[in-house]
C-alpha cells in the first residue's frame, strides 16, 4: 500500500476492501482523472480521514486497488518448461489487459511518469516482484539447456513482455492481445533463443 507510514490503530480490512472497490468503480464510471478522495469516501461510506490515514492521494488508492486485483488473477506461473511458463503467465496478463485492468493500467502508467511515489510503488510492487520470479524461470531454462547460454534474463523478459505493453499503450487498428498473439509471440522469441 502507498502510505504516509504513520503509526496508529490497526486498519480495518473490510474498510480497506470497500475503499479499494469504490476507487475502481468510480474510475470505471468517471475515468481515473475524475477520481477524488472525496468521491471515494462518499462511495465507500467512510470519512476522508480514513482514506488519508492509508493513502496520500486518490491515485495511490487506485494503484493499490489495481495491484490487489491483478496480482490475484494474473500471477506468474511456473510450468515444466520456460516456454510453457511464459505462455500461461502471459495469457493471464493479456486477458487482464483486455479487461478492466488494461483500462486502469494505461492511466496509471501515464500518471507514474510525473508522480514519483506512484512510479516507485508500481516498480516495487508490480514490476519487480514479477520480474524476479520470471528471471528465475529464464535462469533455470538456461541451466537446463532450454535456452542458449549467455542470455541476459532482463533482455529476454523485455523481448517477451515489451510487446504486450506496446499493444496496451500504443493501440493501433484492430490489434488485440489475444491468446493466439501471446502464443505466437512466445514461440517466436523462444525460437530465436534456443540453442542452435
Amino acid at each position: 500500500m502507498i502510505t504516509h507510514g504513520k503509526a496508529g490503530r490497526p486498519r480495518d480490512q473490510r474498510a480497506t476492501g470497500t475503499i479499494l472497490r469504490a476507487a475502481l468503480a468510480l474510475g470505471e464510471e468517471l475515468g481515473f482523472d475524475g477520481v477524488t478522495i472525496e468521491g471515494i469516501a462518499a462511495r465507500a461510506g467512510v470519512g476522508k480521514t480514513t482514506i488519508y490515514r492509508r493513502w496520500p492521494n486518490a491515485w495511490a488508492v487506485v494503484m493499490d486497488a489495481f495491484l490487489e486485483d491483478v496480482t490475484r488473477i494474473a500471477p506468474v506461473q511456473d510450468r515444466a518448461t520456460a516456454r510453457e511458463s511464459f505462455i500461461v503467465s502471459m495469457k493471464l496478463v493479456a486477458k487482464s489487459f483486455r479487461g478492466r485492468h488494461g483500462k486502469i493500467l494505461r492511466p496509471l502508467i501515464g500518471r507514474a511518469q510525473i508522480d514519483e511515489n506512484l512510479r516507485k510503488a508500481m516498480t516495487e510492487r508490480w514490476l519487480m516482484p514479477r520480474r524476479q520470479r520470471s528471471r528465475e524461470i529464464v535462469r533455470r531454462a538456461i541451466g537446463a539447456g532450454e535456452l542458449r547460454k549467455g542470455l541476459e534474463p532482463d533482455v529476454v523478459l523485455d523481448a517477451l513482455y515489451g510487446p504486450l505493453y506496446h499493444r496496451l499503450l500504443v493501440p493501433y487498428g484492430e490489434v488485440k492481445l489475444t491468446d493466439g498473439y501471446v502464443e505466437s509471440l512466445v514461440n517466436m522469441v523462444f525460437d530465436g533463443l534456443e540453442p542452435r
